[in-house]
């Protein structure tokens, strides 16, 4: 039995933290307000991601310290670094295999599937940000200085996914109102299952050979929102969604007032040409499959 030290009680880290007390494993999960999943084998610590010696502390004497933080989306910019430099610091200093849960935001505007090897070409200051937080990390890792790795995922589909699918469409789908999309609705995409992203990331910081790389989370095909949406109302047994989208003029307006509908601007690139992320990596090292896709929309709720 092996200490996992988890950062984070949202959906990744609470999923991560199951996974491994169920597997046997001395969970700690560190969050805020010290909440997580009640569970005999997972501890719960009240802490400052941010505060350096503190997550030394809670760190020490584990094999894994894993960053399932997640700032608000409009303050990624000023929270994401020293969250990133005190989980970078504590893995340092205590030898645990620092596992970081990413995204896709730092390859920029892509032309074809995303593949691990692309360049970190972010436009974005969003993407810049996670760009920088991999290229720190690789750079420790290189030098000899901590063992690192990191899963990158596309937007979340699962219970209460913090994604634009999760928040705006599938309540609205759910409850048989109109959903009012802020992006084009027949562009394909791909889409994330919380918890092959737990079971990712567990299984990376489990095996050497991921150590020193990024890997793309296994995932379901892409979708249209629209067929996405259609797919939500079979397995839910609603009626036919009905979608508007929004236009950009009106969402830049509610951006003003809005922090966090602001932000989502700057990725719009992500929803207006096709946004595929290619897995086979992940499949072929680990054997690692999505999860099927209907009881993925089974388990989204409002």
């Amino acid at each position: 039995m092996s200490l996992h030290v988890i950062v984070g009680a949202g959906s990744i880290g609470s999923a991560a933290a199951r996974l491994l007390a169920d597997d046997g494993e001395q969970v700690r999960i560190v969050s805020r307000r010290g909440l997580g999943p009640e569970h005999p084998g997972i501890e719960r610590v009240a802490a400052d991601a941010t505060d350096a010696a503190r997550m030394r502390e809670l760190a020490r004497g584990a094999a894994a310290l894993y960053n399932c933080a997640n700032p608000l989306y409009h303050r990624w910019r000023t929270d994401w670094p020293p969250i990133a430099d005190a989980l970078l610091s504590a893995a340092e200093h205590t030898g645990a295999v620092l596992v970081t849960t990413s995204n896709l935001y730092g390859y920029g505007p892509v032309t074809a599937p995303m593949t691990e090897d692309m360049p970190l070409a972010a436009t974005s200051r969003k993407g810049q940000v996670r760009a920088r937080m991999w290229q720190d990390a690789l750079a420790a890792h290189r030098a000899g200085r901590v063992r690192v790795t990191e899963a990158r995922g596309s937007d979340y589909l699962g219970p209460r996914a913090d994604s634009m699918f999760g928040t705006q469409v599938a309540p609205a789908v759910l409850a048989g109102r109109p959903a009012r999309v802020p992006a084009p609705l027949d562009v394909p995409h791909s889409y994330t299952y919380t918890f092959d992203m737990a079971r990712t990331l567990v299984t990376i910081a489990r095996d050497e050979r991921a150590w020193g790389q990024p890997w793309h989370v296994p995932s379901s095909e892409p979708l249209t929102v629209r067929e996405l949406a259609v797919e939500l109302a079979r397995v839910a047994g609603v009626a036919t969604p009905r979608l508007r989208q929004v236009p950009t003029w009106l969402v830049r307006a509610v951006g003003l007032f809005a922090p966090v509908i602001r932000e989502f601007d700057e990725v719009r690139y992500q929803f207006e040409r096709p946004f595929v992320l290619d897995s086979s990596r992940a499949k072929e090292t680990f054997g690692l499959l999505p999860t099927d896709l209907d009881v993925v929309l089974a388990s989204v709720r409002p």
